[in-house]
């Protein structure tokens, strides 16, 4: 059984910053993929940012020169640094995970339950 759990989320004002964590636990052997989406009220959910276990990284244009995604490989777990936020990027911020359970298996993608990130005055 493979969890992910998103922290860090929380209410902020424009401007400021805030850092999610993610923390992948279970029977993992290897993650390829950690990513970070939002979901706004009335709007599909889309991709903030994501990254490859090479290191790699892929952004959305709104959030470019703001947020910074990282990983901690050993520790199965994904950041999502955010700079400079704006109303605009209120939502419920979820992480995913495509990962392998055993060797040369296939891929599986897992979500985490998501947590709220406000930008308010």
């Amino acid at each position: 059984q493979v969890q992910l759990v998103e922290s860090g989320g929380g209410l902020v004002q424009p401007g400021g910053s805030l850092r999610l964590s993610c923390a992948a636990s279970g029977s993992i052997f290897s993650i390829n993929v950690m990513g970070w989406y939002r979901q706004a009220p009335g709007k599909q959910r889309e991709l903030v940012a994501r990254i490859i276990s090479d290191g790699r990284t892929d952004y959305a244009e709104s959030v470019k020169g703001r947020f910074t995604i990282s990983r901690d490989n050993a520790e199965n777990s994904a950041y999502l640094q955010m700079s400079s936020l704006k109303p605009e990027d209120t939502a419920v911020y979820y992480c995913n995970a495509v990962l392998k359970v055993v060797p040369q298996g296939p891929d599986y993608l897992y979500w985490g339950q998501g947590t709220q990130v406000t930008v308010s005055s």
